[in-house]
């Protein structure tokens, strides 16, 4: 471990309430995954640069970098355990590792046959388990005992017939979406089978899948390549309001409206407390939106480049998101003097509450 700004951090100034901020000390190359600490205002921000940096940011948006710890590829999902004590990473190392912010201690906690793309915490009634997805087609869960070492529980690991590419968690409810356009619904009260297999309800291939938070009904977002997000519920008896909608778009020519040029979403992110949520993508644009009214609350100025990832803060008051390389257009798109930012947000009120039913 070694903490980065060699014992004299830099302190970014608080911005007026109405700019975003902007975080010094960001990764040195493209930025994968962001997630606060659900115990304080601790982000956790995992890079192609194959660390995971951590950021404590004041109350007024300024930011002091804590800590740093390191795999050997990059770096594509970062989490944290229930009590904020813990960072859980996963990378193209095929491992994930844990870091314990209480002694900068860090060690193998998962290891894989290919790149882990997506790491979770998962608290159940019986306590805390990490489960990691990875694209040689399975989700391994383990329990950690006082973080010293992990076991694999009883259970087996998930297999699933392609690689996954994305999964998330609201216990019980485990989503978990793969190659060939499958998401695989588990009820993590009885995890031996899948509650339910669906192919995607969009046409394209999935990007990412994000649960509902405080939802009345159980279900998960969709986002895809194709500029295209779909709202699902679980249960049969909600179907009639799934629906889907296109974002992420642009028109060819300025007046056109032709809205052809399409771009992938790279992230969904519900709020904490009002479960609305955002999306982001490679156009460089963030929106708010309320799925219930079937409304979009905000839209970002665009930004210099694609949006990698986003994450609200555990009451949603800062909304953190990434101006970073995506690799959507492959190795060529990474051309010199790329913006790579690590940006807050003071979230208002009237951008994420939601609003009444039309």
């Amino acid at each position: 471990m070694s903490f980065f700004g060699a014992g004299t951090a830099s302190t970014a100034p608080a911005a007026p309430a109405e700019k975003d901020i902007e975080v010094p000390e960001p990764p040195t190359d493209s930025i994968s995954s962001l997630a606060f600490s659900p115990a304080a205002d601790y982000l956790a921000v995992g890079s192609w640069d194959n660390n995971v940096r951590l950021y404590e940011v004041g109350a007024g948006g300024q930011t002091q970098g804590k800590a740093m710890f390191g795999h050997q590829g990059p770096v594509l999902s970062v989490c944290w355990n229930k009590e904020g004590n813990k960072v859980i990473s996963g990378g193209a190392d095929n491992a994930a590792r844990m870091f314990d912010i209480t002694n900068g201690q860090s060690q193998q906690v998962a290891q894989h046959d290919a790149p882990v793309k997506v790491v979770k915490w998962i608290e159940t009634p019986q306590g805390g388990i990490l489960a990691t997805g990875s694209w040689d087609k399975t989700v391994k869960v383990s329990i950690l005992h006082t973080g010293i070492c992990a076991r694999q529980l009883p259970l087996p690991p998930f297999n699933f017939l392609s690689a996954c590419y994305s999964m998330d968690v609201q216990y019980p409810l485990m989503v978990v979406a793969t190659a060939e356009r499958n998401i695989q619904i588990f009820n993590l009260t009885n995890p031996n089978t899948a509650y339910k297999t669906i192919t995607s309800p969009l046409k394209w291939q999935t990007r990412v899948v994000s649960c509902f938070t405080n939802s009345a009904s159980s279900g998960f977002a969709v986002g895809s390549v194709e500029g295209r997000v779909a709202i699902q519920y679980v249960e049969e008896k909600d179907s009639s309001n799934n629906f889907s909608f296109k974002c992420h778009r642009k028109d060819q020519t300025p007046n056109a409206k032709d809205q052809s040029l399409v771009y992938a979403v790279n992230d969904i992110s519900f709020h904490p407390v009002h479960g609305t949520f955002s999306t982001c993508g490679s156009d460089g644009t963030i929106h708010f939106w309320d799925k219930d009214a079937r409304t979009r609350l905000k839209t970002f100025e665009a930004a210099p480049g694609p949006i990698s990832a986003t994450t609200f803060n555990r009451n949603g008051t800062i909304f953190a998101y990434a101006v970073s390389y995506d690799w959507s257009k492959g190795h060529s798109g990474m051309t010199p003097g790329h913006p790579n930012k690590l940006m807050l947000h003071a979230c208002k009120d009237d951008e994420v509450k939601r609003r009444p039913k039309k």
